[in-house]
């Protein structure tokens, strides 16, 4: 029998007994308490008489201000935590407009479809309770056929994703022209979701809404509302390409929240080695689940959430149709992310283990607390995730359980780089001409251009002449007109390797094969290369072929007692120099490079010990990206053999990776440290920092003048380390000697 326990209660415990000794730090939040405002004197009587059955009679400040900027048609920006009401800053203001005209029209964007079915949910209960003739759908790719014609001529409010605008509405606008010549409204939700490589195309797909609103005579006013970001009304004028007013403080009630530093116990201390932060996240979700604490629990990779489930599955494994432990990522068909979402809500599912896609505002009901397993890459990520537990005045469990890596060590020692500093800007890169040359086709092919147009902000003229060139447009006295057979917002993915996914295909049951879900084509060279364990739910699959040409991998059921990993070796070649600059010894630059990806081995790791006892190769082609990078060449001395300084860069390299979010504020995952002994371009060792994505994003460049600060903050956290030959929380595992020594050696001389 389950005994339930209060945080209070369990945070008592665990400072009293083993785990009192790994908890490193422990900060409470207080509560805070509501704001009201009036509702408005115009507000629609049926408006009023919705949200009285709700029993709202007044309105949280940020509501009542974004209500006032929306009827004045000021297009703003409204940033709240989780859960503190910013739907109604775009439901009111637009059923509002709707009431008084039943002509006007509303466009919601979401990031994803499940926010869009979330959201349909709830406002077409307020719809309900208001007694109104106002008309609601989702249009994705889900739509049935028969439903869509009735969408584009009646739908008052029409909720989409960025995707489906992008392939689906834009190219056939004539389609809709009800919605653009009344559109009063567009919302983008999850507006922080919105940047790198996705946010700069979705930068280019609202300025293509834009033009064609403009040639049906619209002019709507823009809301959107985001997590906390530190550069919200930047953000929102360069993805929108219209001026911002910016709503930050919320009105809305807080519950208490306690943050818990939890720091695995060390378990080799010669070469500073932790506890496996996965089977410690792993032992405090199951003390959770059986305190009866409705928790989640977040992983950075899938593979890490489907080692975590599988560890806690055992909890149910004896129970008859028991899904109170379950994962929840991408790659999941979208009919199990539905039932997961319900099975929250209801209260039936305890424990979900979740990638970043349950980060985002998706009603998961209301959960006590939430575990980080490491550093989610950027703070606005952390607070987004611990958000999802106490919503509201409800009180919240919040553990941060460290992994063995620099960043993670770090902020373990220094709390307050998560609690006491603002979150990352949400940087976009419009810029990028792949990306700019791809959105132009699109926006000709919708609308002709005339000789004197620009396209938002841009002169287009020199391009449009180079597409002539190339046999897609052409060009009359006055316009130029799209001419290509082809349809081109077809082959144009606004997410990186959307298009590329592979199908991962279930043939356990002989004479049979189902879909169980997919993934982009990058990760599938390290994930689902042949002999990989590939994990789904908790239950094992071995990937039997990897049909690459095809992008289909073909997996079978198995149990084993191992998960496989799998090396991926980077090579870099400078194609172009756009700055250079230096100093004694060392060269430091900027430009455009190509990268190659190549993945070589996979390991084989024992669950539970961890242990390695096995490897095999991959073979399969690389993988070939251009980018922007910043390097660092300096002369090499004599005193060290290659062996050695490749041994030594690559111990710098790990080292600084982790220190770059510190200076540009951006996610871990958008930039990568890559040393090589000798460059091609000048044959001396060379460390590069480059974006991970096609033809840059602009972070590599900022790094560029960064090089003096980030070296010298990686030698004093490698210095201070209290291991004795290098370990993962400085410069990584390492069997030299000599290893930390030498690292410190060379950071030197490079300062």
């Amino acid at each position: 029998m389950r005994k339930n326990k209060t945080i209070a209660e369990l945070i008592a415990h665990w400072q009293s007994g083993e785990r009192g000794a790994n908890i490193a730090h422990i900060a409470t939040l207080p509560k805070k308490p509501a704001h009201y405002a009036d509702l408005p004197q115009s507000m629609h009587k049926k408006l009023r008489q919705a949200l009285a059955s709700r029993g709202i009679t007044a309105l949280y400040t940020h509501q009542r201000q974004a209500y006032d900027l929306a009827m004045t048609g000021t297009s703003f920006t409204a940033i709240t935590p989780t859960a503190s009401g910013k739907s109604y800053c775009y439901h009111l203001p637009v059923l509002q407009t709707i009431l008084q005209n039943p002509q006007a029209r509303a466009l919601y964007l979401f990031p994803t479809k499940a926010l869009a079915q979330d959201q349909l949910a709830d406002v077409t209960n307020l719809i309900e309770a208001a007694d109104a003739a106002i008309l609601t759908y989702t249009y994705d790719g889900d739509t049935a056929s028969n439903l869509r014609q009735k969408v584009r001529k009646a739908g008052h409010i029409v909720m989409t994703n960025p995707d489906m605008l992008h392939s689906g509405i834009l190219p056939h606008h004539t389609k809709w022209v009800s919605l653009f010549e009344n559109l009063k409204f567009i919302v983008i939700d999850e507006l922080h979701t919105y940047k790198g490589v996705f946010g700069s195309h979705v930068a280019h797909v609202l300025r293509r809404l834009q033009r064609i609103c403009a040639f049906y005579g619209a002019n709507p006013t823009i809301i959107c509302t985001s997590a906390t970001i530190k550069n919200p009304k930047e953000l929102a004028e360069g993805l929108t390409n219209t001026t911002h007013a910016v709503i930050t403080q919320s009105g809305a009630p807080v519950g208490q929240k306690t943050f818990v530093f939890y720091n695995p116990p060390v378990t080799n201390a010669v070469f500073g080695v932790r506890k496996s932060a996965v089977l410690e996240v792993s032992a405090l979700a199951k003390e959770l689940y059986t305190a009866g604490i409705q928790t989640i629990v977040f992983a950075r990779s899938r593979v890490r959430v489907e080692m975590i489930v599988t560890y806690l599955q055992e909890l149910t494994k004896h129970k008859i149709n028991d899904d109170a432990i379950m994962g929840y990522r991408g790659g999941y068909l979208p009919s199990e992310r539905r039932v997961i979402e319900r099975g929250l809500r209801e209260g039936r599912i305890r424990t979900v283990v979740s990638t970043n896609a349950l980060e985002l505002g998706v009603d998961i009901g209301q959960l006590q607390a939430c575990i980080m397993t490491g550093y989610p890459g950027t703070i606005a990520s952390a607070w987004q995730q611990a958000g999802r537990a106490g919503r509201r005045q409800d009180e919240a469990l919040i553990v941060y359980v460290a992994q063995s890596t620099a960043l993670d060590q770090y902020i373990i020692e220094h709390p307050d780089f998560l609690l006491g500093q603002s979150p990352e800007e949400a940087l976009i890169y419009p810029e990028n001409m792949m990306i700019l040359m791809d959105h132009l086709k699109c926006a000709a092919f919708e609308l002709p251009f005339s000789t004197q147009d620009s396209y938002g902000g841009y002169d287009i003229q020199e391009l449009l002449s180079y597409l002539a060139e190339e046999g897609v447009v052409f060009k009359t006295s006055e316009q130029w007109h799209w001419m290509s057979d082809r349809f081109p917002a077809q082959t144009i993915s606004l997410r990186a390797a959307a298009q590329e996914n592979v199908v991962i295909i279930d043939q356990s049951v002989t004479g049979s094969a189902r879909v169980i879900g997919e993934m982009d084509r990058h990760s599938a060279m390290t994930l689902l290369h042949e002999e990989a364990i590939y994990l789904h739910q908790g239950i094992q699959y071995q990937v039997e072929l990897l049909d690459w040409e095809e992008k289909k991998a073909f997996v079978r059921e198995v149990e084993v007692d191992y998960y496989t990993d799998a090396n991926l070796a980077v090579e870099m070649k400078v194609l172009d120099e756009d700055k250079l600059r230096h100093a004694p010894h060392v060269t430091i630059g900027y430009g455009d490079v190509g990268l190659v990806a190549q993945a070589t081995i996979f390991k084989k790791i024992r669950f539970g010990t961890h242990d390695n006892i096995g490897s095999g190769p991959i073979t399969l082609p690389p993988d070939e990206m251009h980018t922007n990078a910043t390097w660092l060449s300096f002369t090499r001395g004599t005193q060290w053999t290659d062996e050695q300084l490749t041994d030594a860069m690559t111990a710098a390299s790990y080292a600084m990776n982790a220190f770059i979010p510190l200076f540009i504020r951006c996610d871990a995952q958008d930039m990568a440290v890559v040393p090589q002994v000798k460059a091609t371009h000048n044959e001396l060792p060379t460390f590069f920092v480059y974006d991970r994505y096609p033809g840059g994003i602009g972070l590599s460049e900022r790094v560029y003048d960064l090089w003096e600060s980030l070296l010298s903050r990686t030698l004093a956290h490698v210095t201070a380390c209290p291991c004795e030959q290098g370990c993962p929380a400085c410069i990584g595992a390492q069997d030299g000697a000599y290893a930390k020594e030498r690292v410190i050696t060379l950071l030197q001389k490079l300062i």
